[in-house]
């Protein structure tokens, strides 16, 4: 039985861990062509081995830095020319750092805007032709931090990064139903992920994570891809400029 996904030509970043190698795995196994990249040669290296276990294939290469957009056009124009086409761009990767506003350092602030923002526009920008001819889906990651803020950290330069994740899908959307791209920007709330792991190991620091999570527990990746399996499938193709939350109901409050 064909996946929803056969033959369709997905690009996505950040495939060297979390959230990214569950997408790559998961829409390799609806028959997706999966195209990763990731600043971490050993962990999308890992993914692949991962991949290759199951008899799937994960294409792309690594280190790519999406934040030099040459790299990004690189990548890009590379898939196109292996592939011949381009469905579904998941900008998933990103990278941020945190502090109080007065004590955020202006290269922190700048790193945080590089690699959360500016990567996602660079991709976008780079894959919109290919994407318009095949009538794709641009899936941008956002975050809960779009919609508040935080007691648990410094979170003003990555609020606003992904404050501006949420506005960019919104207009991109706008252009894109002219040529047949649709939009759609996921916001996880807190996700259990190896990066996460020490957190979660800090009583005191959980504590204050899981303030107001209905659910009361962290989310897993899973569930988030989930989400971004549905948004970038056939299914889902009434569904444009919008923002879906995976918070496990913090954001009810």
């Amino acid at each position: 039985m064909a996946g929803r996904f056969e033959g369709r030509v997905v690009l996505l970043t950040g495939s060297g861990g979390g959230q990214g190698r569950v997408a790559a795995l998961r829409f390799a196994r609806e028959g997706a062509i999966v195209v990763g990249c990731d600043v971490n040669a050993d962990g999308h290296e890992g993914t692949r081995a991962l991949m290759a276990a199951e008899g799937l294939t994960l294409h792309g290469m690594a280190p790519v830095d999406l934040g030099e957009p040459e790299q990004a056009r690189q990548w890009i124009e590379g898939a196109a020319e292996q592939h011949g086409r381009i469905d579904v761009l998941y900008n998933n990767a990103s990278a941020a750092r945190f502090g109080p506003v007065a004590e955020l350092s202006i290269e922190d602030w700048r790193f945080t805007m590089r690699n959360e923002i500016d990567l996602v526009f660079f991709a976008t920008k780079y894959a919109w032709p290919h994407l318009a001819r095949q009538r794709g889906v641009v899936l941008n990651v956002s975050s809960v931090a779009a919609w508040g803020g935080s007691k648990a950290a410094g979170i003003s330069a990555h609020a606003a990064a992904k404050g501006a994740v949420v506005s960019f899908t919104r207009q991109i959307a706008i252009e894109g139903a002219k040529v047949g791209i649709r939009a759609v920007s996921i916001s996880p709330g807190f996700i259990a992920t190896p990066g996460t792991e020490t957190f979660m190991q800090n009583a005191a620091m959980r504590a204050v994570i899981l303030d107001g999570v209905l659910m009361d527990r962290p989310g897993e990746s899973h569930e988030v891809v989930s989400t971004a399996l549905f948004l970038a499938s056939s299914e889902a193709s009434f569904i444009t400029g919008t923002d879906v939350v995976v918070d496990g109901g913090l954001l009810a409050h």
